[in-house]
């Protein structure tokens, strides 16, 4: 059977809901796609958490990542936008980005997920992908300052976000005109390459005058 390119089986018409419970089946490019994101973000909750510990012994602690006044992870780490719930952020990103390793792995292995989880985790993804815009928003325009390993999380977020919605699309978790169903399959890297690019793009003009000073 042929495959798009978010790795999901091609399928003839409208699919059926899937969300009665019968399982809804992803391919090993999802599943790689969703190891591999989900590695990404856990490496840099890791690294962040290990500085961040590092820094609370030491307020002097200069975290490898501060290069200058603009990639500055340290003035990141000691902002209160790095512990919104009480704690450190990047230890939320150790649960939830292990759970979607766990996730992918499980597909290899031959786990066929109910359609209810896969809209779990699109909600799951979902969240995380308003929860980095917000830290984005606050890095740039309150914090005055970028992490690089926050960057790689953001991204990482935002690309297993619309991995998965575009597969909860294409086999009826989420429902969707055909015309949509058609183009994310099809063309399933372009809202994730568009995401990204804006994200630069509000990078490279937030600090115009450093980046061409």
């Amino acid at each position: 059977m042929a495959t798009n390119t978010v790795g999901v089986p091609r399928q003839q018409g409208r699919p059926s809901s899937r969300t009665d419970g019968a399982p809804a089946a992803a391919s090993p490019a999802l599943a790689w796609l969703l190891v591999l994101t989900g590695a990404a973000g856990l490496l840099a909750s890791w690294v962040i958490t290990l500085d961040k510990f590092l820094l609370l012994q030491d307020p002097d602690f200069k975290p490898a990542c501060s290069l200058n006044p603009v990639v500055s992870c340290g003035s990141v780490m000691k902002s209160e936008q790095a512990a919104v719930f009480g704690f450190p952020n990047p230890m939320l990103g150790l649960v939830a980005y292990g759970v979607v390793v766990c996730v992918g792995a499980g597909i290899l292995a031959g786990a066929r997920y109910r359609g209810w989880f896969w809209a779990g985790l699109n909600a799951g993804t979902l969240f995380g992908v308003g929860f980095c815009t917000w830290l984005m928003v606050q890095s740039l325009y309150e914090i005055n300052a970028l992490c690089l390993w926050c960057c790689l999380a953001w991204v990482a977020t935002l690309v297993m976000f619309w991995a998965v919605t575009a597969h909860n699309a294409r086999t009826g978790v989420l429902p969707a005109p055909a015309a949509l169903r058609d183009f994310l399959g099809e063309f399933g890297w372009v809202p994730p390459a568009l995401h990204t690019g804006v994200i630069g793009m509000l990078v490279l003009t937030r600090w115009w005058d450093f980046w061409t000073g």
